[in-house]
């Protein structure tokens, strides 16, 4: 496809009714795909996707890339390739202003590591715009959480999390080398690790680290008793894990995470975290070299630089059943950052990439049915159910059966089958099926040529 020639300059947009979506996560880039290749190709509108990113990586899959299992270079999509194939604009930048009387938003200048900038601030017209940027960490103001904990929102703090596991392993492995091991009790210098949350990204993290130490003392550290030298502790405020679901669901996993010589403390607040241990609310310090936060979520800063829109508490958008702002009918908000109405139950729908994934199909259509002087139906979310994966361990399922009061839960291999086809499932939504399977296929015939784990 040829493009006609773009500008970003907001007093010299096309007469295309423009469609700018400002996050490329799960939802903004299945948003981007769908739209341009049916309003876009047909000439009916420009569809302009913004990231500050120039690659997209699966957010479920974070945990995954923290502890070593996948590779992020061999799992990502390039923006700008995926534009050229689906024909949309790719714009790197972050968001940092809308003018909603001019309708034009002012993407910020992008810099290297060394602070040099490499692209300026440019302002993007748009006639409609949407906001899929995901979300941020909530340290629920708990002291020394933002100084001393690390988030797990994005690669790079996968990356940060990963380099600083495997710092720490190494230096403990090489202490036990040198001084040993006596009466089979823990060294000195054992590694202790928590994880402060024990929801569906708080169990699988866990789980993960405690198969990366497994792997990573075949491969590097011989010197490293798994359980013995590595504490994994997965700290988690309600009375039991994964809270949000059925308590059948909860007690299979707390069971499954203690056979994986996890400790497992619920009804535990967090009240302060320091920089190598952790205080809770009953005044007990419990030690840790590395804490992640997997806790809650917010909204990103930034959305308060939208003037006049409303956000709730935790600083989500606030949105219509139609997913636009009721201050601004021309502004749509969806996936982690909105707080959408939820139809089955009062509150919002919770910060999930099935949420985002159906919301965004909603979207395609609804911007079609728009544009065609059509009306336009409310979203009503359809929960497909919910996998949380144990790793090698396997993996649990829970759907809700609409006749029947009780829900169906799966476990083990089926669900471990259910858990990969979601990955799948997103990657045919936005690379189709056929680039899909190639890609799948080259994956996995490359692992035949790497170690399990990434070793450095």
């Amino acid at each position: 496809m040829t493009h006609a020639p773009f500008t970003l300059d907001a007093d010299c947009g096309t007469d295309l009714h423009r469609i700018l979506i400002i996050g490329g996560g799960a939802g903004g880039l299945h948003l981007a795909t769908r739209v341009a290749a049916t309003l876009g190709r047909r000439g009916l509108a420009e569809i302009v996707l913004v990231d500050r990113y120039p690659t997209h990586f699966w957010k479920p899959l974070l945990h995954e890339a923290a502890t070593g299992h996948r590779d992020p270079a061999n799992h990502h999509i390039e923006y700008a390739a995926q534009a050229k194939r689906d024909g949309f604009r790719f714009v790197q930048g972050e968001l940092t202003h809308v003018d909603r009387e001019q309708c034009v938003a002012t993407i910020g200048a992008v810099r290297d590591a060394d602070g040099i900038e490499i692209l300026p601030q440019r302002r993007v017209r748009y006639d409609s715009l949407v906001l899929s940027v995901g979300s941020v960490t909530n340290f629920f103001n708990v002291p020394g959480a933002a100084q001393h904990a690390l988030p797990l929102e994005n690669v790079e703090h996968a990356e940060v999390f990963r380099r600083k596991f495997l710092a720490a392993c190494t230096k403990a492995n090489h202490r036990i080398e040198r001084d040993g091991v006596r009466d089979g009790v823990p060294h000195a210098g054992a590694v202790n690790i928590s994880v402060i949350g024990a929801g569906a990204t708080g169990v699988e993290l866990a789980a993960a680290l405690r198969h990366a130490i497994d792997q990573l003392s075949i491969y590097r550290f011989h010197a490293l008793d798994p359980e013995r030298d590595v504490r994994i502790r997965l700290i988690e405020g309600a009375a039991r894990v994964l809270p949000a679901l059925d308590e059948r669901v909860s007690a299979h996993t707390d069971a499954a995470l203690r056979r994986l010589h996890i400790d497992v403390v619920t009804g535990a607040r967090i009240a302060e975290v320091g920089s190598d241990a952790l205080v809770t609310g009953t005044g007990d310090t419990l030690p840790s070299d590395i804490t992640v936060w997997a806790a809650g979520v917010a909204g990103p800063a930034m959305l308060k630089s939208i003037g006049g829109i409303a956000l709730n508490a935790a600083n989500q958008v606030i949105v219509t059943d139609t997913l636009q702002t009721p201050d601004d009918p021309r502004i749509f908000a969806f996936g982690d950052c909105a707080a959408c109405p939820s139809t089955a139950k009062s509150g919002f729908l919770p910060p999930r990439a099935q949420v985002a994934h159906q919301q965004a199909l909603y979207l395609g259509d609804a911007f079609a049915r728009r544009l065609a002087g059509k009306p336009v139906p409310g979203f009503a979310f359809r929960d497909a159910g919910t996998v949380v994966s144990l790793g090698p361990a396997g993996a649990t399922f829970q759907t809700d059966l609409g006749a029947r009061p009780r829900a169906l839960i799966v476990n083990g291999f089926a669900a471990s089958g259910l858990y990969r086809l979601l990955y799948r499932k997103h990657l045919f939504g936005v690379s189709g099926i056929k680039r899909a399977v190639l890609e799948a296929l080259g994956q996995w015939l490359g692992r035949a040529n790497r170690p399990s784990i990434k070793l450095h």
